[in-house]
């Protein structure tokens, strides 16, 4: 499949005045298309207001979940909108009824944010977090994990497809044949896989996913997605927290579950963000992810290449890397490097010991630099940041 790079760049408005955009796993630039629906929709709310042009698009707006779906192989109704991978991932946990004593399984390169919940759970509920261990080559030591399955009885398998600070993409379809082995709850956090990879939930056998709409998906900011897994449904899980978008109040002390993942959402939400996040799929899924992956990996490949003639430590480590590449110069320098790009307007992002802990404590390192193409760079885009970078060594 053939990507055509000049028309997706023409409808893109956020790559002109010279910049170089290297900053899709923080926040991408939105295709025309997305910004264009929101402001539309926006301007009808402000005319007839939110109630009146929801009840008109709802159709349009019941397409998130086809569109999500498409994406990563599941059914509609697997799926929930969410204002962020955050939201997502917190009330995948809450659903579940975490006692002391609990054991959730971890890796060490799972995002701060969830790190933080992790620990949170066993400060407030006794709940014991374990890491699974890593190989050498910093893979997933899977012997590890399933010793330990089989010592512990966890409550939850929690993975991080690809660590927001480092390029490792870890194996979490074999997570998910392990746990699938052993009945075992399993949650995945792609927040930085989707939109820059192809995602299959029925190959990663995963009971939960979350990922957000504004890094590599291209989507508005305040937007991401929940996906449930059949059997997570039908046994009834659902937030701690619902409202009646979750499910119907049918006696005065009682309520009943609606059938469809729709139960993890409020019912507020803004709607004008999730037609976005719609488009922004959609755009996605027209592209193609196959052609997208393939496309991805060629360009990281070179900036990595680059980087490590040119003198850089480059800093992903495993045996498949993503589209986030990090990097620190000679001595561990940071402020030569951004000043530099900065300069050239080269848009990156810096990321610091206390956000990777204990990746970069094993990494003997203090922080990167990150820089994270996507699929509207060029080969020829790389090759400028690649001579601005080698010429700041000089």
């Amino acid at each position: 499949m053939r990507m055509d790079i000049d028309k997706i760049r023409q409808e893109t408005r956020g790559l002109g005045d010279g910049k170089i955009f290297l900053n899709n796993a923080g926040s991408s630039l939105m295709p025309d298309i997305v910004t264009d629906v929101m402001v539309d929709y926006l301007e009808l709310e402000e005319l007839s207001g939110g109630y009146q042009v929801a009840n008109v698009n709802a159709n349009v707006l019941e397409e998130f979940y086809d569109e999500t779906a498409k994406l990563i192989n599941a059914k509609a109704h697997n799926i929930a909108f969410a204002t962020s991978a955050t939201e997502a991932y917190t009330k995948a946990l809450s659903s579940i009824v975490f006692k002391e004593g609990d054991v959730i399984i971890t890796t060490a390169d799972d995002y701060i944010s969830n790190q933080i919940t992790f620990i949170s759970l066993h400060k407030k509920l006794g709940v014991e977090i374990i890491r699974m261990k890593n190989l050498p080559d910093h893979e997933l030591d899977l012997e590890n994990l399933e010793s330990l399955i089989q010592e512990h009885h966890p409550k939850l398998v929690a993975v991080t497809h690809i660590p927001t600070n480092s390029g490792l993409i870890q194996n979490v379809e074999a997570v998910g044949k392990i746990c699938r082995e052993y009945d075992i709850l399993y949650l995945v956090d792609a927040c930085q896989s989707v939109g820059q990879m192809m995602v299959d939930t029925e190959k990663i056998g995963c009971d939960f996913l979350a990922a957000t709409g504004r890094k590599f998906l291209r989507g508005p900011r305040g937007t991401g997605f929940l996906y449930v897994s059949d059997r997570v449904l039908n046994e009834g899980y659902a937030p701690l927290l619902l409202d009646m978008r979750g499910a119907d109040w049918t006696e005065y002390n009682d309520y009943e579950l609606f059938g469809t993942a729709k139960r993890f959402e409020h019912w507020e939400k803004s709607y004008a963000s999730m037609l976005g996040l719609n488009h922004a799929i959609r755009y996605a899924n027209d592209v193609g992810m196959e052609a997208v992956e393939k496309y991805n990996r060629g360009l990281s490949q070179k900036l990595r290449e680059n980087l490590k003639e040119s003198g850089f430590s480059v800093w992903d480590w495993g045996k498949r890397l993503s589209s986030i590449v990090t990097f620190s110069g000679p001595g561990g320098d940071l402020e030569n490097i951004q000043k530099t790009l900065t300069e050239n307007s080269v848009y990156f992002s810096v990321t610091y010991k206390n956000s990777a802990l204990i990746d970069f404590t094993h990494k003997k390192i203090n922080g990167i630099v990150r820089l994270s193409p996507h699929y509207f760079n060029t080969i020829e885009e790389i090759g400028k940041v690649s001579e601005i970078l080698r010429a700041s060594l000089k």
